[in-house]
């Protein structure tokens, strides 16, 4: 009896070590700015390559000091995304207010990835996020 719960308490200590997100406490971002809402949507389109999320800029506006939001949760900060340009960031500059990332791809991950949902752009704290066009690669639409 008493082995069982050293064993029940050993597996209650090493479950959290299985996390299935990224988790880094020092990186945590401030909330999702809900109350901001959304206003326009734009032609800049967002992929999903595995480890790296794709922004492409189709528009002739050039964006300076933004923050890019992922689902409404997580944050990156971008200093600059100029028309015709095509970025490709990291999933690994993603966090949120935890301090959790969102699942890369790849051919070595343990998780399943984040799908891209939601983009948008944060140009300061007041003004309404920008939606972005989020392209589904296929794999994302067959995991339906």
């Amino acid at each position: 009896m008493r082995s069982a719960a050293a064993l029940a308490l050993a597996a209650a200590v090493a479950l959290p070590a299985c996390r299935p997100v990224r988790y880094e406490p020092a990186l945590a971002t401030r909330p999702y700015p809900q109350e901001l809402g959304q206003g326009e949507t734009i032609q800049v389109q967002v992929l999903n390559e595995g480890d790296v999320m794709v922004v492409i800029n189709a528009t002739p506006r050039r964006f300076e000091n933004v923050d890019l939001w992922l689902n409404q949760r997580y944050m990156c900060h971008v200093d600059r995304i100029a028309p015709g340009e095509t970025l490709r960031l990291s999933f690994d500059l993603f966090w949120d207010v935890r301090g959790e990332g969102p699942n890369p791809g790849g051919a070595l991950r343990y998780f399943q990835p984040t799908p891209i949902r939601l983009a948008q752009i944060q140009v300061d704290p007041k003004t309404p996020l920008i939606g972005l066009v989020a392209v589904p690669m296929e794999r994302e639409l067959a995991a339906k």
